[in-house]
């Protein structure tokens, strides 16, 4: 298991645009893959999941990565976070 923490650094948070591309990272990888904010946490399988949160600029969340391919993931998700939310 792989668990790693984010600020979100646009000013939007994870809004419609990010939120889908996430979905569509996520589904890419075998791995159950978890968003944690708070004391809520969500499956990164859905739009909806992920939009719920309500996620602003500023905020820290944690990403849970648990599986067969957990590294490539995380390595995936970490490249999201880091570099592409912020353009979306």
């Amino acid at each position: 298991m792989i668990s790693k923490e984010y600020t979100i650094l646009a000013p939007e948070g994870i809004h419609a645009r990010p939120a889908t591309a996430l979905v569509r990272l996520v589904k890419k990888f075998k791995s159950g893959i978890s968003l944690k904010k708070d004391d809520k946490t969500i499956q990164l399988n859905s739009m909806l999941n992920i939009l719920a949160l309500s996620t602003k600029g500023g905020d820290v969340v944690s990403v849970v990565i648990d599986g067969e391919d957990e590294i490539e993931a995380a390595s995936a998700v970490d490249v999201f976070f880091n570099e592409q939310l912020s353009t979306l």
